[in-house]
Formats: structure tokens, C-alpha cells, sequence
């Protein structure tokens, strides 16, 4: 009897790195995550691969102002992240972490001049049970990925995760650090 836990490995999605390998993705430069897709193996030390998706912000937004990478979020523990100064998700940095079969985690953020959020939400749990098939796209152009809360379970060895989304407003806001 096959394990319905164990997820079907698509080799036609481009994953970023391989099992137990860290790795460090940015979007090109402008440009924000939209879309992020992961699958889970037990055998391959409970870890996941991953994939994301970029795509240039609308012009409205005008050009990042200043990049970097957020705090460090460990393996092994529940955490939410979301990037500072009002800045918006343009990458991954992840390092996997043998002794609690879990991975670290950083953002890569990008602030866009003075914009500000407004209208976020949190996702749904992604996956939607532990083991599954992950999968995340942005609910339409105009929304953005600020960061994520997430659990991990300590017996299953995975995480659920819920994104945080917002708009962006479309003028220089009374900039408070979100």
C-alpha cells in the first residue's frame, strides 16, 4: 500500500535546490514573489523542495529604494516573520537543519519609496494538512506577499504555513515601520 503522506516528486517544476540543500533565491531585481510551490518526502529527512514564482511589480509602485534580508527565523519552532519598513517579499534564504529534520528561514525584502500596506490577510494553512502539496499563488496583480506565520509539527516533522498578504497604496504614506 503506497503512502498517501508521501508526495508525488513533479520533475517538470523547476524546485530551486534538492533535498536537504540549502539555498538562497532572489527575484530579479523590481520584481516580488507571487506564487511559491513545495512538496514533502519523509525518506528525504522530512524536508520539502521548493519553487517560486516572480513577477515585476505594477509601474504605480515605482522601483525598490532599498533591499535586504530579514531576520533569521529557526528551525525547529513556530514563528511569523514579516518584513520591516513596509517592505515586500522578493526572496528566500533557507538552510536545512539535520538533528530537528526542520529548515531555517529568511525573507528577502524589498520597501518601495514611502508606499504603505493596507487590506492584509492572512492565507489559509498551506498545505492544507501536513505532508501535502503545498501551493501558494497571489490572489490577483495588486497583492502582495509580506511575509508568513507558521506551525511545525514536532511528530510529522512539517510545517503548515499562512501567508501574509496586502495591497500596497498607490501614494507616499505617513510611513510608520509596520
Amino acid at each position: 500500500i503506497s503512502n498517501r503522506m508521501e508526495s508525488h516528486i513533479d520533475r517538470s517544476v523547476p524546485w530551486i535546490h534538492t533535498f536537504r540543500q540549502g539555498f538562497n533565491f532572489q527575484c530579479p531585481h523590481g520584481e516580488v514573489l507571487v506564487a511559491l510551490q513545495s512538496v514533502f518526502s519523509e525518506k528525504e529527512g522530512s524536508d520539502r523542495l521548493w519553487a517560486f514564482e516572480c513577477q515585476q511589480t505594477p509601474t504605480t509602485l515605482g522601483h525598490p529604494t532599498e533591499c535586504w534580508w530579514d531576520d533569521t527565523n529557526r528551525a525547529g519552532m513556530e514563528w511569523s516573520s514579516t518584513c520591516g519598513n513596509n517592505g515586500l517579499v522578493a526572496g528566500v534564504m533557507s538552510k536545512y537543519f539535520e538533528p530537528v529534520l526542520d529548515r531555517e528561514w529568511s525573507f528577502y525584502c524589498c520597501r518601495y519609496s514611502r508606499r504603505c500596506p493596507y487590506s492584509c490577510w492572512k492565507s489559509l494553512e498551506v498545505p492544507g494538512q501536513y505532508r501535502e502539496e503545498g501551493e501558494f499563488v497571489i490572489p490577483g496583480y495588486g497583492y502582495f506577499i509580506r511575509g508568513a506565520q507558521t506551525t511545525f509539527d514536532g511528530v510529522l516533522r512539517d510545517r503548515q504555513w499562512k501567508y501574509i498578504v496586502c495591497r500596497m497604496t498607490d501614494f507616499d504614506c505617513e510611513f510608520e515601520n509596520l
